[in-house]
Order: structure tokens, then sequence, then C-alpha cells
């Protein structure tokens, strides 16, 4: 008979189901103002500039200097490599009734994990009167982790609001 229940969703495994749903959850991510396209945009175009350039030095007998315009060319195209591997990192954020999680996941692919349980974890935020939200933390049972460090701080703002009414929800029921 159990399993019929089960089965059929109107027996405990559908509580522990239920309990078991997010309330909440979020995926971080960090925000670049630069689109793929605006930067393939943006690269055309200085590209074009710096051989325009390098050009009228090669003309005017100073061939050397294209050497070091090319040289600006690598070091701007590494930082922009650069700047989009770090917008890879993310953060799933979720939480329900038995379960709070943080899953962190690194530019380089490698994925660490954060568990709590959402009535005992404490979400901290740290304020400036000019900055707003300068950091939030997730303490309990003896460890802590750091939430959206990367984040702007309108998206620090609204998350943490969102963030702490779950866990004020999850509490209450």
């Amino acid at each position: 008979m159990r399993e019929r229940n089960a089965i059929h969703g109107d027996g405990p495994v559908n509580k522990v189901r239920d309990n078991e749903a997010p309330v909440f959850e979020a995926l971080l991510t960090p925000h670049r103002s630069l689109s793929r396209t605006g930067f393939v945009i943006l690269m055309v175009i200085v590209v074009a500039a710096t051989a325009f350039h390098g050009l009228i030095f090669a003309v005017a007998g100073a061939w050397p200097v294209t050497g070091f315009f090319i040289f600006d060319l690598v070091l701007l195209g590494g930082a922009f490599w650069l700047n989009y591997r770090a917008a890879r990192a993310r953060e799933v954020v979720s939480v329900s009734r038995t379960d709070l999680s943080i899953r962190k996941v690194a530019p380089s692919g490698r994925v660490r994990e954060h568990r709590f349980n959402p009535f005992w974890a404490r979400f901290h935020i740290a304020r400036h009167e000019e900055f707003g939200i300068t950091g939030m933390r997730v303490t309990g049972e003896g460890r802590s982790t750091d939430v959206g460090s990367f984040l702007n701080p309108d998206d620090r703002e609204s998350f943490a609001q969102a963030f702490a009414g779950a866990l004020a929800t999850v509490r209450r029921n």
C-alpha cells in the first residue's frame, strides 16, 4: 500500500519531496559591460587603427615601432581573454526547507559546494554608508562562505533582500 501512495504522490514520500523543493534559487554571475559582439567591433577598430599607424611608422623608416604596436595588440587581447575567462565564474544559491546550498564554480571549472542547515545558518551583510553592501557571508555550524562577492552594488542589494526573505520564509514554516 505504501508503494502505491508513493507512486500517486499522496503519501509521506511526497511530503519529503515538498521539504526538499527549493523555495529560492539564484544563479549569480559577474557582470560584463562589453558583449562578445561589442568586443569584436572594438578589436576590429583597434586593429585597423594599429595597422594604419604601424604603416605610417614603417613608411617613415621607424619600422621597429610597428613591433611595439603588435605587442600592444597582444597585451590588449590577453587582458580581454583573462576578463572573459573570469566571467565564467558563477554561484548557484538554493534554499529549501531542509537545505541551504551554495555551489561555487571557479573560472577553471572547479566546483566547491557549501551546505548549511537553513535553521542554523546566519546571513551577514557588511554595509558602508556611501557604497551600500560591501560583502555578504553565510555562517553556520562552525563554517562560513562569502556569497556574491563579484556582484555590483545594486545586484548585491536585490540578492540580499531576496535571500534574507527566503531564509525567513523557510524558518517560519
